[in-house]
């Protein structure tokens, strides 16, 4: 077994989306090859309706699989092919865009009027840019969550781990998503497929991974559950680690614990045109699929 060391730590950034959504963004936009295949991680967290309830009207996708986990409030969705539904707390939604869908996601908060999720793109495929539309709507109920004896609990929304199998399944990143809480004080190691790239997203609580350095950390010791944890080697709220190669990952959890999201794919490995929600292989595809919306063939018949 080998520890997958850290490649790269850094806090999402404050971004506006849709109609004046306002979020975090840990990655998207920059260099695809990073997260290869993963494209863009946004974090949409906020106590205020006025900063989310506009919500993300009416836009395009083509060529990527959206992943849309929801923990506090609801989203209502809806698209160009008559599809609709609403996804509430602990639900979790994975869109395969393939040749092209028209839609809108309308996020509400709940009683309190908080609103918490994520969206997570990833890439498709030449083989499978043009496929057709398809959702996975998935209830927090099916989701499977595991209790490890030490308190660990994982959500297995994608993939296998731990003997379960999550819900969504056939897609092309051959993916795995977990939500996991690991108990103060506790250190946990988690098995990752070497040739996956992977990343942490940690949104509850601080924890040490491994040889990951914060970038920004209080100088402070302390005792927990009769452990020493060295709090300014610990990585908090809204930090994205990107791992390097080996097969597991190791986690101290700090004074408080740690929630976090453990996700990793297959790379892909090709080129990436990419513009706003449109991701294709090739300028001239990127063309291409803005030249159809303009015209009104983005959507393409079922067959």
């Amino acid at each position: 077994m080998s520890l997958r060391p850290v490649d790269h730590i850094s806090r999402a950034i404050p971004t506006m989306e849709g109609a004046g959504v306002k979020l975090h963004r840990a990655f998207g936009f920059d260099d695809p090859e990073q997260m290869d295949p993963f494209l863009l991680f946004d974090d949409f967290r906020n106590d205020r309706p006025a900063d989310f309830q506009a919500g993300f009207p009416w836009h395009p996708h083509r060529g990527i699989e959206t992943i849309t986990y929801v923990l506090s409030g609801s989203v209502e969705h809806s698209d160009s092919l008559g599809n609709s539904g609403s996804l509430g707390a602990g639900d979790v939604q994975w869109m395969t865009a393939g040749s092209g869908i028209l839609h809108q996601e309308m996020p509400e908060g709940n009683s309190a009027g908080q609103m918490h999720g994520f969206q997570l793109w990833a890439n498709l495929p030449s083989s499978l840019k043009m496929t057709a539309p398809r959702y996975q709507d998935v209830t927090s109920g099916d989701i499977p969550e595991v209790i490890d004896d030490d308190g660990t609990r994982v959500r297995v929304v994608i993939g296998s781990f731990w003997g379960q199998t999550g819900p969504v399944d056939g897609i092309a990143a051959d993916p795995q998503y977990l939500d996991i809480s690991i108990p103060p004080g506790v250190k946990k190691t988690f098995p990752v497929d070497t040739y996956r790239r992977a990343f942490a997203y940690v949104f509850e609580g601080a924890g040490a991974f491994a040889d990951a350095s914060p970038p920004t950390g209080v100088l402070l010791e302390k005792e927990v559950m009769g452990q020493e944890v060295n709090i300014r080697d610990m990585s908090g709220n809204r930090t994205v680690l990107r791992f390097g190669t080996g097969d597991e990952v190791t986690v101290q959890a700090g004074p408080e614990g740690i929630r976090f999201l453990l996700v990793s794919g297959a790379p892909i490995q090709e080129p990436v045109a990419w513009h706003g929600p449109i991701v294709m292989n090739t300028r001239a595809e990127l063309n291409q699929a803005f030249s159809e919306l303009r015209n009104g063939t983005f959507i393409r018949p079922a067959h």
